[in-house]
């Protein structure tokens, strides 16, 4: 993805709310199956990493890795993804 495309995504996330918010718990099985139910919905999501600071970096990149997706920005505790579906 180049950096106009990932701009124009950062600009579209900016106005979203997280669908996702990652707990105590951690990355389990269930929270993965819910962030892929959503970016097949949404394509671009927001998801809320409730963790320290050396432990969000570790969770974004499974996130990524698991799912397929493409990190488009972290701010904090927020993550954006992003995974085009190719059905719409």
């Amino acid at each position: 993805m180049n950096a106009v495309d990932r701009k124009k995504l950062r600009a579209d996330a900016h106005a979203l709310n997280p669908v996702v918010i990652i707990g105590q718990a951690g990355l389990t099985d269930a929270v993965l199956a819910e962030i892929e139910l959503a970016l097949d919905y949404h394509e671009l999501i927001k998801i809320k990493v409730r963790a320290e600071r050396e432990d969000r970096q570790p969770i974004t990149t499974a996130i990524c890795q698991r799912t397929g997706a493409e990190l488009i920005q972290t701010i904090g505790q927020v993550v954006v993804i992003y995974r085009l579906n190719p059905a719409k």
